[in-house]
């Protein structure tokens, strides 16, 4: 199975850079390769807002590849339906990003158009996402209002021209953009999960996750992606479908993850508003992590969580005694605790939901 690369902190330049260099990216360079890199610009917003990529992860990016000897980098993407790309590029900070670095910025929505065999017919495809020697993934892992999540595959689709976006929503989404990843397959997947939004994919409630990782198969990068935020895969059916097309491999476990720092070398969470504030409102923090928390929090969203048993969080909680909940091995003195450093949102949802059928 591929390796999961995992770094946390706050600077999405720095974090990109460790990333692909402790899995030895340039190991994908050959003579006079082109590079593409494909950020989610889905809508006018910044990172911020939980909805797109951050500029730090493309410079990040350009950086490493210019250090490697390529020369030829682009960044491509095509905005939703109904959004201006160029707009969306601009609000975000990507022209000053292209004027500092001196790389080209391809506004999918006007390439050329190429049809692709997929195993569920012809898919229109952008010929610049095509044509990539190198097509470098940079999509943000956050909530969707009708796939529940997207993340590396489902970003895939700005590479499309309009038209075959909306065809896409007629077919339902799920089979489409599995079929898509068997034939448009990124070599390389660095996830942006530093604020993604929680349910939503234009943003507006983003989680501070302050985490990003790094993979070369998308499917794998995805099922991995779900289990963060709290999903099965039966819940994010393009995933499974994708791997039946061969697309990759759902498959990962702890021995696949490589982790280059410590959860407690990003900020802490700060404090809960509107929604997040609403799902942690029986959650003592005490200096929690902020990749602690998010997966709390997305737990507790994916299982709707409204039991009144407290939930105690946080470094504060080392060596006491709690007759609740705890989550994370700073919490093993709870009355039950969810181990791990830190546990995935699933297996919180796991115990969320044990709770709410027999209690602690």
């Amino acid at each position: 199975m591929s390796k999961i690369y995992q770094v946390y902190g706050n600077d999405a330049h720095q974090m990109t850079l460790s990333l692909l260099e402790a899995s030895e990216a340039f190991r994908l360079i050959t003579p006079g390769i082109s590079v593409a890199l494909k950020p989610n610009l889905v809508v006018v917003g910044t990172a911020e807002d939980g909805a797109t990529t951050h500029t730090g992860v493309v410079s990040g990016a350009i950086e490493y590849f210019r250090a490697h000897g390529v020369s030829d980098i682009s960044i491509i993407e095509g905005s939703w339906v109904g959004a201006n790309t160029m707009s969306a590029m601009r609000r975000a900070g990507y022209d000053k990003v292209c004027e500092k670095y001196d790389v080209p910025f391809y506004d999918l929505k006007t390439d050329a158009i190429r049809s692709v065999k997929t195993p569920i017919g012809k898919i229109d495809v952008c010929a610049r996402a095509l044509d990539a020697g190198l097509l470098v993934d940079l999509p943000v892992l956050k909530g969707h209002c009708q796939t529940a999540m997207t993340c590396a595959l489902k970003n895939l689709k700005g590479c499309l021209p309009d038209r075959e976006k909306r065809r896409f929503h007629t077919l339902g989404l799920m089979k489409p953009i599995a079929a898509l990843a068997a034939a448009l397959k990124p070599q390389l997947t660095i996830v942006d999960s530093i604020c993604g939004d929680l349910n939503f994919e234009e943003g507006g409630t983003p989680v501070d996750t302050n985490r990003m990782y790094l993979g070369t198969d998308p499917v794998q990068i995805d099922a991995y992606g779900a289990s963060l935020m709290g999903l099965s895969l039966s819940q994010v059916e393009y995933i499974g479908l994708a791997e039946q097309y061969g697309a990759g491999s759902t498959a990962f476990d702890e021995s696949d993850l490589v982790n280059l720092n410590e959860p407690s070398d990003a900020k802490s969470y700060p404090k809960p508003s509107g929604t997040v504030a609403r799902l942690t409102k029986h959650v003592k923090q005490d200096m929690a992590c902020s990749a602690c928390f998010a997966n709390l929090v997305r737990a507790l969203y994916a299982t709707n969580y409204s039991n009144d048993v407290d939930i105690c969080i946080g470094q504060g909680w080392q060596g006491k005694s709690f007759d609740g909940l705890g989550i994370g091995k700073c919490c093993k003195g709870a009355r039950r605790c969810v181990m791990g450093c830190p546990p995935t949102a699933g297996q919180i949802a796991n115990a969320l939901e044990d709770i709410a059928w027999v209690g602690l």
